[in-house]
C-alpha cells in the first residue's frame, strides 16, 4: 500500500498470501481513508465501527484463512438487504428497516470471507432524487446515481469493491462520473434475492472495482466460475454507437470515444460505426415507459405517501400509473423485436463501443446526471462495463463502456481488462 490509499482486492489478496499485510492492517488503511475523506464525500449510509471490525477478524481468524477473501471489506448499496445493518433504500420511510436476513449476494460474500464494512448511499429508492454523496474527483460534482455511494467509495479508495444495482444507469454512469470500473451482469446471471425491486423486467446487479480483476473475482463469488478467455485485441470487430444514437452528448466525450476507437485500430481492432436507423433511440424510450410501469406497482405502498417521498419519485409513479398493461405489453414485445436485431446486426462482433455518460460528472448535486447512455442496453438485459477512458478539460474523468452478448460476461470482463490498458486511467487524488 502506497499514500495511504488502500490497494485493490486482487493485490491485497497476493500481498497477504506473501505475508506483505495482514486484514488488520489493510482495514486499517481503509478507515484511515474514510476517517479523513468521509465528512466531505458522504458516501456511506451507515458504517460498521473500526474495534468492531477488528474483533470480527479475530474472532473468526481460523475460518477466514481459507476463504477466497479472508476477511477483506467489501462495501454494500443500501437496497440490498443485510441481517446487521438496516436497509433504508435512500428514503425516510424506511430509514428504521431492519431486514431478518441477508440478501442472497451478501450471503455468498460472507461465504466467500468477506467483511462487510457498512452501507453505500443511495438515491431514494434506487431513482433519481440524490442523497449526500460527492464526487471524490470534485467534491463541487455530482457522483452520479443511483448506486452513488458505492462508486464514490470505492473510486477514493475508501474500500476495494462494492456492489451496486442498475435498472437505467445505476452502476455504469456513477463508476464513469466518479473515474473508477464498474460491471453490470447480464440480467439473470446473479440472484436478485433481497434487493428492493424498481423495474423487475431492469433490474440488475453491479460491482465496482479499482481493476476488473477485481470485478471479474467477487462476479464468480456471485455466479460461479467463468470461463477464461484468451483472445487478443488483434483481429476483433467492434461496433461503435454514437452517444448521438442515444440523446445528447458533450463534444468531449464524443472524441474521448473516437480516440478509443483509434486506439483499438492501432491494437489491432476492427471498428466500424452500427448503423440503427433510430432503433437505439427507441430502445431508450421504450426503457424509460417499462420503468415506469412496472416502479408504480411495485412501489404502490410508498406510492401512497406522496408526501414522504421527492418530486421526482412521485412524478415517475404517476406516469406508471396511467400507462395501460395492453401498452406495457406492447412495450416488451417491441423490445425483444428491437434485440433479435440486434443480435443479428452485431452478429460476429465482440462488443459495442458507446458513451459510458453524456459527458464528465456536472457540476451541483441537486441531480444525478442523464441515464440515457445506458437506457437500450438495460432494457435488454446485456452485460455492460465501464472504465475511465479519458478525461475532459477540468480533469473530470470521461468513461467509455463496452456492452457485451448475453451470458457472455467473461468474454466482456476479459475486453474490458484488455482495453483498459489503452487508456490508464487518472490517478486518484
Amino acid at each position: 500500500m502506497s499514500g495511504g490509499t488502500p490497494t485493490g482486492l486482487t493485490e491485497a489478496l497476493a500481498q497477504l498470501r506473501d505475508g506483505r499485510t495482514d486484514a488488520h492492517a489493510y482495514l486499517d488503511t481503509c478507515y484511515d481513508r474514510i476517517d479523513a475523506r468521509e465528512p466531505q464525500l458522504g458516501a456511506w449510509q451507515s458504517l460498521r465501527p473500526r474495534d468492531a471490525c477488528h474483533r470480527w477478524l479475530d474472532d473468526n481468524a481460523d475460518g477466514l484463512a481459507g476463504t477466497p477473501l479472508r476477511g477483506l471489506p467489501v462495501a454494500i448499496k443500501d437496497i440490498i438487504d443485510t441481517a446487521d445493518m438496516p436497509t433504508t433504500m435512500g428514503s425516510a420511510l424506511h430509514a428504521d428497516r431492519q431486514p431478518a436476513d441477508d440478501a442472497a449476494c451478501v450471503a455468498a460474500l460472507r461465504s466467500a470471507g468477506a467483511l462487510i464494512l457498512g452501507k453505500t448511499v443511495t438515491t431514494e429508492f434506487a431513482y433519481f432524487s440524490p442523497g449526500k454523496t460527492a464526487n471524490p474527483r470534485d467534491l463541487r460534482c455530482t457522483p452520479g446515481g443511483s448506486s452513488s455511494g458505492s462508486a464514490a467509495a470505492v473510486a477514493d479508495g475508501m474500500v476495494p469493491v462494492a456492489l451496486g444495482s442498475q435498472t437505467a444507469a445505476s452502476v455504469i454512469r456513477p463508476a464513469a462520473y466518479c473515474g473508477t470500473m464498474g460491471y453490470v451482469a447480464t440480467r439473470g446471471l446473479m440472484s436478485l434475492r433481497g434487493v428492493q425491486p424498481l423495474a423487475q423486467s431492469h433490474d440488475s446487479l453491479g460491482i465496482m472495482g479499482r481493476s476488473f480483476a477485481d470485478i471479474r473475482l467477487i462476479a464468480e463469488l456471485l455466479a460461479g466460475p467463468l470461463p477464461t478467455p484468451s483472445s487478443p485485441l488483434q483481429g476483433l470487430h467492434i461496433l461503435r454507437v454514437p452517444g448521438a444514437a442515444m440523446g445528447d452528448v458533450s463534444p468531449e466525450m464524443e472524441a474521448a470515444i473516437d480516440k478509443l476507437a483509434a486506439e483499438l485500430r492501432e491494437a489491432g481492432a476492427t471498428v466500424t460505426d452500427l448503423a440503427d436507423d433510430g432503433r437505439i433511440a427507441r430502445l431508450v424510450a421504450l426503457h424509460g415507459a417499462v420503468m415506469a410501469f412496472e416502479a408504480a406497482r411495485n412501489m404502490a405502498a410508498e406510492g401512497a405517501r406522496s408526501d414522504a417521498v421527492s418530486p421526482q419519485f412521485a412524478e415517475l409513479l404517476e406516469t406508471g400509473r396511467g400507462i395501460a398493461l395492453a401498452d406495457h405489453a406492447a412495450a416488451q414485445s417491441e423490445i425483444r423485436q428491437l434485440g433479435q436485431w440486434l443480435e443479428a446486426a452485431r452478429a460476429g462482433s465482440a462488443a459495442i463501443l458507446a458513451p459510458a455518460a453524456p459527458g464528465s460528472a456536472p457540476e451541483g448535486h441537486a441531480a444525478t446526471g442523464a441515464p440515457h447512455m445506458s437506457r437500450a442496453w438495460q432494457a435488454l438485459g446485456l452485460p455492460v462495463v465501464t472504465w475511465p477512458a479519458d478525461a475532459d478539460a477540468q480533469g473530470r474523468p470521461l468513461g467509455a463502456q463496452l456492452i457485451g452478448h448475453r451470458w457472455r460476461d467473461a468474454e466482456l470482463l476479459e475486453l474490458g481488462r484488455k482495453t483498459a490498458l489503452l487508456t490508464p486511467s487518472p490517478t486518484l487524488r
